[in-house]
């Protein structure tokens, strides 16, 4: 294959058409939010499609309880309030992960403490977790980054011979499984996000899961202005008058207001009938592209390890240079080569560009001012050295993901695939002209 790339004026390989933009909002969708709209109740503790989507979310994950909230952001934060982690605590995460995971913490004026990651799977390394614990470490928040569960037995064990809660971030991995169990039922609460990018996209919007009677019962709290609102109380619900109710107005605790709509509940109930399939075609899609883009020499595809399975929220590639028979740094080779696939029509990009401990937030540790949280109560200073999280740091350097949040994995077609693959076999087979 020796043509002329589209960089240097040849003929893109990938037609723009092939394209499916996401999300997909189907007739039944629009029906189930219709139906939300002609019944007249838009919110409430009590209202129906929310209590209808915690119910059936909970099934599907195999837990207790479900929690919805606003956001996938506010249900971390209800999780680690939940847990009564407060100013001083300190909670482990990654370095790799959306900024979001380190908020959640931060919003309790709490500390995060991150370690480095796994080179093959990207999610946090469990022979890291430990030396990063002292004695004001309260919990561990594993994250299933790209869909791809985190190795959970040996955090779990870690969590328990230390008495720490752990925190699943999911907000990427709906329907992943690990070892048989869906991600987001083996920690103490899971935390899952249905923001427009994810593959149950109903706008906004997250749910928390636990099978804990006392986290349940604390999260229930903070997320409705610290309220003790009771299953008891659902009685005094009447769909004719939904704004009123027995409601005593009595705040028990620090609390926010985390619940989500109608019609986000409805929207996403809707879909999540159709998430299984989803998962299956963004799978093969997956599985097509990795075994043949692990045929070229100086491509790594993503690897998922024996007993998981992935929802591929980002497919993201590892570049080799050197295998190549480039002697670019990484850095430079993949800029060169993310130009090279652009040109080509491949929809590729880049997500996140340093570990989250190098956000400006971090390095300038701002918070709320006066220093806090890093150097209250006990004015023992956190700082963030980047040169701790050296395998984050190459991953960010020297990988590219195929995809994009408007064109994912999930509803393309396999002509796309097909016609990706010839792309990137057309780009590596005329480096010279790529690499120029």
């Amino acid at each position: 294959m020796s043509d002329t790339l589209a960089i240097r004026g040849g003929t893109p390989m990938v037609p723009r058409d092939l394209h499916v933009r996401w999300p997909i909002i189907t007739a039944e969708d629009k029906a189930a939010v219709t139906a939300v709209l002609d019944a007249g109740v838009l919110s409430g503790p009590f209202a129906v499609q929310v209590r209808s989507l915690e119910e059936e979310w909970a099934r599907y994950c195999g837990v207790r309880y479900a929690l919805a909230t606003n956001s996938g952001t506010a249900a971390l934060h209800t999780a680690v309030a939940a847990g009564k982690i407060g100013t001083g605590d300190q909670v482990i995460t990654t370095a790799f992960t959306f900024l979001a995971t380190a908020l959640a913490v931060l919003q309790q004026n709490a500390v995060p403490i991150f370690a480095d990651i796994d080179p093959r799977t990207y999610n946090i390394d469990p022979a890291r977790i430990e030396e990063r614990i002292t004695g004001r470490t309260r919990a561990i928040i594993p994250v299933h980054i790209h869909g791809l569960p985190a190795d959970m037995d040996p955090i779990l064990a870690i969590a328990k011979k230390h008495g720490l809660l752990v925190i699943e971030d999911a907000a990427q991995a709906h329907g992943s499984t690990y070892k048989g169990k869906r991600v987001g039922s083996m920690g103490d609460v899971g935390c899952f996000s249905f923001q427009s990018s994810k593959n149950l996209p109903a706008g906004e919007g997250g749910i928390l899961l636990t099978d804990r009677d006392d986290l349940r019962e604390r999260a229930h709290r903070f997320r409705e202005f610290g309220e003790d609102i009771r299953e008891s109380d659902r009685k005094a619900f009447d769909p004719t008058r939904p704004l009123d109710g027995a409601r005593e107005y009595n705040s028990l605790m620090m609390g926010w207001m985390y619940r989500t709509t109608e019609l986000t509940a409805a929207l996403c109930r809707s879909q999540l009938r159709r998430l299984d399939a989803s998962l299956q075609q963004t799978r093969r899609n997956a599985a097509f592209l990795t075994d043949h883009l692990a045929k070229v020499p100086g491509i790594v595809p993503p690897y998922v390890p024996p007993g998981c399975t992935s929802g591929y929220y980002q497919y993201r590639i590892r570049l080799d240079p050197a295998a190549a028979g480039s002697n670019l740094p990484p850095r430079d080779f993949r800029q060169k080569i993310l130009a090279a696939l652009t040109a080509e029509g491949v929809e590729v990009s880049l997500w996140q560009t340093v570990p989250v401990p190098g956000q400006s937030l971090f390095q300038e540790r701002s918070g709320y001012g006066l220093a806090c949280p890093w150097k209250c109560p006990l004015g023992e200073e956190v700082k963030y050295d980047l040169a701790e999280y050296p395998e984050t740091r190459k991953l960010l350097l020297d990988s590219l993901v195929i995809g994009s949040h408007s064109f994912p994995l999930f509803p393309q077609p396999l002509a796309l695939m097909e016609k990706y693959v010839e792309a990137v076999q057309r780009v590596f087979a005329n480096l010279d002209q790529a690499l120029a």
